[in-house]
C-alpha cells in the first residue's frame, strides 16, 4: 500500500512499526509480549492472540475479563473464517418477570444485566481448530501474571481509579463485595506502578486450560457461578452455561474503492460500518481535512447507525436481511437523504427478500483480529467468590418494550457492540483492524478504514488522527486536537460540536497491514491507550 501522507497530530509522535516474521498490537504491552512469545516459540497468529487475549483478562480487567463475551475474524488456509462467541440471556429471564418485580428499563449494572459468557469458549475453540500449541501452554503467560502479579500502567490505573469511585458510590448489597474484594488493595484502587494480583483469577485460568474451558461451562467453575446467582437473585444458571457454544460464522464485506472490508454479522453492529461505506462509495473526497469531507463521513453513519438501531438484533429475530440492508438500491437511497445541513435521522425502509481489541499475524500469513469484552468497564459489578470471574452486563443493551427489535427473550442474543474488521483486496489479505469503545466502534472503523483508503494514511497516522462521535440527533462529540475551523463550519451546517476529551471516549486501536508484494507487517498502537506492538 502506498502512503502519501505522514500525518501526526501532536497528540502521538509515534511512527508505524514493520516487521517481517511476526506482530501483535495490543493496548497492554505485557499482553502484546505475551503473543509474541506463542510466536517464537513456534506457535501462530491465532496461539499469540489467544494468549493476548487471556493476558488481557488480567492485565486490563478494566475492559474485559473472564466473563465476558468475544468475536473474531481470521485469515488462515487462504479463507476467511468468523467467530461469534458472544452469550445469550439466561433462559429463566423475561420481560414478563421483570416487569413484576417492578423493573420499566434493565439497570445499568447487577444480576440483571448479566448474560451467558463467551470469552473462554472463543479461546478453546479457536485453539482446537486453528492453533499449534497446546492450550495449557498458550495460557501459561495469564496465568503467571494473575498469581505473581504486575505493575499497573498509567492508563489503565486512571480508568480502574474512575471505576473504584464510581462503584464505591453506586453499589449496594452483598452481590457487589467480591468486586472490592477482588480488584482493590486496602480498600482502594491500585496506582500507577503498583502491583496488583488475584490468585482467584490466576487459579481459574489454570482450570480453563487444564479443561479446554470445559470447567466453565460444565464443570467446577459453572457450579460456583450457579450458586452465587441462585443465592442473589441471579438468572443464569448452569444449565444455561451447559448448553452454551460458539458459532463459526461467515464474515460479511463491502467492497470499498477496490478493497473489501469485512465484519461480523448480526448481532454484532459491524453491519453499521458496511453500510455507512456503501453509503460513502457515490462521494468523492479529494482531502481529509474539509467539511465537506466530515460532514459526509457524519451524515451516512447517523443514517446507518439508524438503520442498524432498527434492524440489528439476534439473527433469529431480525425481519430484514443483512444482503437487503448492504444492498446498492438501499445505500443509494439513503445516500440522497444526505444535503449541505445536519439531519435528524430516522431508519430507512430496506428492500424485502471500559472492550480490548487485538491484531496479531505471523511469517506463515496467518492474520487474526480478535475482540473481547466484559461491556461498560469491569462489566455488572458481579465477581464470583474464590474466581476471579467479572461477569458481563451484557444485557443492558435489551429492551423491555415488547415491540422492539432487541426485545429480552430468554435464550436470545443482544445487539452487540464488540466488532473486530479485516481488509482484504483482490483476494488477498491487507489485515486485520478495530477500534474498540462501545458504539464508538462502528465509527471507528468507518474513519480508520478511509483513512486508510481515501487518503493513504498509515497505520499509526489512521490511528492518531483526530475522531468524532455521533452521539444522536446532531450532537457530535470531538477531540481536542479535531481542527477547529472544521469544527466551526461543522456547526454552520447545523451539527451541534462539543469538545470534550474526559466524558466520552473516542475507542482505542489496534492495525496491522501486510504489505502484499513483500509480506512485511506495518503496524500502529492508539495513543489513548498504554498500546504496544511486540514484534519480530
Amino acid at each position: 500500500m502506498n502512503y502519501d501522507s505522514l500525518y501526526y497530530p501532536y497528540k502521538s509522535q509515534r511512527m508505524s512499526i514493520f516487521a517481517k516474521n511476526g506482530m501483535v498490537a495490543t493496548s497492554q504491552p505485557l499482553a502484546a509480549q505475551a503473543g509474541l512469545e506463542m510466536l517464537k516459540k513456534g506457535g501462530n497468529a491465532i496461539d499469540a492472540a489467544i494468549a493476548a487475549a487471556a493476558c488481557l483478562t488480567v492485565v486490563e480487567p478494566t475492559s474485559n475479563g473472564i466473563g465476558g463475551d468475544a468475536f473474531a475474524i481470521l485469515w488462515t488456509n487462504k479463507k476467511m473464517y468468523g467467530l461469534n462467541s458472544s452469550g445469550p440471556a439466561p433462559r429463566a429471564i423475561s420481560i414478563e418477570e421483570l416487569k413484576k418485580k417492578g423493573y420499566e428499563e434493565i439497570p445499568e449494572r447487577g444480576m440483571l444485566t448479566v448474560t451467558i459468557p463467551g470469552t473462554p469458549a472463543a479461546w478453546a475453540s479457536l485453539s482446537a481448530r486453528f492453533g499449534k500449541l497446546a492450550f495449557k501452554e498458550v495460557l501459561q503467560p495469564a496465568i503467571k501474571y494473575a498469581i505473581e502479579g504486575y505493575p499497573l500502567t498509567p492508563i489503565l490505573a486512571k480508568n480502574w481509579e474512575m471505576a473504584f469511585v464510581d462503584y464505591k458510590k453506586n453499589f449496594r448489597g452483598d452481590e457487589f463485595k467480591p468486586w472490592f474484594d477482588t480488584f482493590t488493595i486496602n480498600g482502594r484502587a491500585p496506582k500507577i506502578g503498583e502491583v496488583w494480583k488475584s490468585l482467584d483469577h490466576g487459579r481459574t485460568l489454570e482450570s480453563i486450560a487444564e479443561t479446554k474451558a470445559e470447567s466453565f461451562y460444565r464443570g467446577e467453575l459453572a457450579e460456583k457461578i450457579d450458586a452465587f446467582m441462585k443465592k442473589h437473585g441471579g438468572y443464569l444458571k448452569k444449565d444455561d452455561l451447559a448448553e452454551y457454544y460458539p458459532e463459526w460464522v461467515e464474515p460479511i464485506k463491502v467492497n470499498y474503492r477496490g478493497y473489501d472490508v469485512w465484519e461480523i454479522p448480526p448481532n454484532g453492529q459491524g453491519l453499521n460500518t458496511l453500510m455507512a461505506l456503501n453509503i460513502l462509495q457515490g462521494f468523492e473526497f479529494p482531502e481529509k481535512d474539509s467539511v465537506d469531507t466530515y460532514h459526509k463521513q457524519i451524515e451516512a453513519m447517523k443514517l446507518a447507525f439508524t438503520d442498524g438501531q432498527q434492524y440489528i438484533s439476534d439473527p433469529r429475530y431480525m425481519k430484514v436481511a443483512t444482503e437487503n440492508l448492504l444492498s446498492k438500491t438501499f445505500a443509494y437511497e439513503r445516500r440522497t437523504c444526505i444535503s449541505e445541513n445536519a439531519l435528524d435521522p430516522a431508519p430507512g425502509i430496506p428492500p424485502q427478500g471500559g472492550t480490548v481489541y487485538l491484531a496479531a499475524a505471523d511469517g506463515e500469513g496467518n492474520m487474526i483480529s480478535y475482540i473481547q469484552s466484559n461491556y461498560n468497564g469491569f462489566g455488572s459489578g458481579i465477581v464470583i467468590p474464590g474466581t476471579g470471574i467479572a461477569l458481563q452486563n451484557r444485557g443492558k443493551d435489551f429492551s423491555l418494550d415488547p415491540n422492539n427489535i432487541n426485545a429480552l427473550i430468554g435464550g436470545k442474543k443482544s445487539y452487540h457492540t464488540i466488532i473486530p474488521g479485516f481488509l482484504t483486496k483482490d483476494n488477498q489479505p491487507i489485515g486485520p483492524f478495530g477500534v474498540m469503545g462501545g458504539f464508538m466502534q462502528p465509527q471507528g472503523h468507518l474513519q480508520v478504514i478511509m483513512n486508510t483508503i481515501d487518503f493513504n494514511l498509515n497505520p499509526q497516522a489512521s490511528l492518531d488522527a483526530p475522531r468524532w462521535l455521533w452521539q444522536g440527533g446532531k450532537k457530535v462529540f470531538v477531540e481536542p486536537h479535531f481542527p477547529n475551523h472544521i469544527t466551526q463550519a461543522l456547526q454552520r451546517k447545523g451539527h451541534h460540536i462539543i469538545n470534550s476529551i474526559d466524558e466520552v471516549g473516542f475507542g482505542r486501536g489496534q492495525i496491522i497491514w501486510r504489505e502484499p508484494n513483500t509480506g512485511i507487517l506495518n503496524g500502529g498502537t492508539d495513543p489513548r491507550a498504554d498500546g504496544y506492538i511486540a514484534c519480530y
